[in-house]
């Protein structure tokens, strides 16, 4: 069984590299993109939106629906991305808990 201050490290060894591996998805940009890639938004891994592209042939003023559909669509599938990647880095770390 291990001591308590072997437990101590191996949490702080953890929450290191958990942090390093936070920082790093958040540096990450995510590409995310409609059907026919008319809207493509980029977020960072923190889910902040870094920019939205819209192909000219969607930019209709009497159909603001579907740019705000396809938007959505965009941002949504980027942020699934980020979702992933983050449940695959960080699921290394619970493996690691032997508490």
């Amino acid at each position: 069984m291990m001591n308590m201050q072997n437990m101590m490290k191996q949490a702080q060894k953890l929450k290191k590299e958990m942090d390093i591996a936070q920082a790093e998805l958040a540096a990450t940009e995510f590409v995310g993109k409609s059907s026919q890639d008319l809207v493509v938004a980029t977020l960072t891994g923190d889910k902040k939106v870094v920019k939205i592209d819209f192909q000219p042939a969607i930019v209709d003023p009497e159909d603001m629906e579907t740019l705000s559909d396809l938007t959505s669509q965009a941002i949504n599938a980027a942020i699934d991305q980020i979702n992933e990647v983050a449940k695959q880095k960080l699921s290394a770390f619970q493996s690691g808990l032997s508490f």
